[in-house]
């Protein structure tokens, strides 16, 4: 699978929902919260593009897409992700 199509495919996604996406460092994967009014999605930059495709996959999810247009391979994978976090659980 080629992550860095992945990852630009979901951040165009982002871009249409109106939720900025950025990558910082820190101890932590990622995921969606809102500052200052501003639905935002913060991915550790140092992750490899495999697990920021995964962490921007499962913070569109939280953000919730359910009523969303997405291309049926981009839906698949971002499911997939949300399940596989759950199983892990």
């Amino acid at each position: 699978m080629n992550y860095i199509q992945l990852l630009s495919d979901l951040q165009e996604l982002s871009r249409q929902l109106n939720i900025k996406v950025r990558f910082e460092k820190g101890d932590f994967e990622g995921g969606y919260c809102i500052l200052k009014d501003q639905k935002v999605l913060v991915i550790n930059k140092k992750l490899s593009d495999a697990r920021k495709a995964s962490a921007l996959a499962q913070g569109l999810a939280d953000y919730g897409i359910e009523s969303t247009f997405i291309k049926p391979n981009l839906r698949a994978y971002i499911e997939d992700e949300v399940a596989r976090k759950l199983k892990q659980k």
